[in-house]
């Protein structure tokens, strides 16, 4: 009970959070001092006490998007094990589930994308679905290479059979898999370098683009629900990464948060030293990173 609620307090307040980090990274970088760590809770704040403006061409599509695309996010929250403690839900088969409500999320965006008939928002859910036919096959693949070593389907159990000697004895087949697992998770949160959340160039966006027309409480459910994402795949991340484990639940929470915040610094230090991808290499290098989790899964299985 006590795991169940730790891990609901961090799915809820801690997201936005990691928000805060990268843009106080990134600040540091450009020799800022930059907003505050709690600005992303602060405009969130302000976003529920504004007025929605809806276009005449709309349909309740576009007002579902963003509260479906959440409610899904939400409820994988739910699937994903935080450091070494147990999902609140777990069963045989959980991984597929967590995979397509992302998918499921993916789908109303881009459908309330393109019920404002607006062609901008139109270009933006067309590279969105294209890039992640690349992304998605990765996030498999990586998923499968985890099956393959823990002999199960569903996440807990397969996150939490990644111990320091499972790393010792499969380590260059888990670097392959993290290495695709950063890169798509840069890529399904449009972070640099394949795209810039804080870009107003509707030619060069792509999911900012989507959720122009939002705003109000809408507006804000989409920021929520994109920090949301970028926690939890963060959180595959970082229990693949830290397979280390105390004994003690407080310090394991303790832990699972520091490395959390770390890869909220990595990521802002990768978009401070690199500069945004052209258009055209974003698929090269979703490419790359299909090739990297393919190769873990060859060396875990030959």
């Amino acid at each position: 009970m006590i795991d169940t609620i730790f891990h609901v307090v961090l799915v809820l307040a801690m997201p936005p959070l990691l928000l805060g980090v990268i843009g106080k990274t990134k600040a540091a970088f450009a020799g800022r001092v930059g907003a505050p760590f709690l600005q992303p809770y602060y405009d969130m704040g302000r976003l529920m006490k504004k007025g929605i403006v809806l276009s005449d061409s709309t349909t309740w599509i576009f007002r579902a998007g963003p509260v479906v695309t959440l409610a899904a996010t939400l409820f994988a929250a739910l699937l994903v094990p935080l450091g070494k403690h147990p999902a609140p839900i777990s069963f045989e088969g959980d991984m597929i589930l967590f995979a397509y409500l992302f998918a499921l999320g993916r789908f109303f965006t881009t459908t309330a994308a393109l019920d404002t008939a607006s062609s901008f928002e139109g270009m933006g859910a067309a590279r969105e679905v294209s890039f992640s036919c690349l992304a998605e096959p990765t996030l498999f693949f990586a998923l499968i290479t985890l099956t393959r070593l823990s002999g199960t389907m569903s996440l807990t159990p397969m996150l939490q059979h990644v111990t320091l000697p499972v790393w010792m004895g499969t380590g260059a087949s888990l670097i392959l898999l993290l290495a695709g697992l950063f890169v798509v998770l840069l890529a399904e949160n449009c972070r640099i370098p394949f795209d810039d959340p804080n870009t107003h160039l509707e030619l060069t966006m792509i999911h900012e683009v989507m959720v122009l027309d939002h705003s109000g409480p809408y507006f804000c459910c989409v920021l929520y629900g994109a920090a949301l994402k970028l926690y939890l795949l963060g959180a595959l991340f970082v229990n693949i990464a830290l397979p280390f484990a105390s004994g003690n639940a407080y310090l394991d929470w303790v832990v699972f948060a520091a490395g959390m915040l770390l890869l909220a610094v990595a990521i802002g230090v990768v978009e401070s030293v690199m500069a945004r991808l052209r258009l055209i290499r974003v698929p090269q290098l979703l490419v790359a990173a299909l090739i990297l989790t393919a190769f873990s899964l060859v060396l875990v299985v030959r």
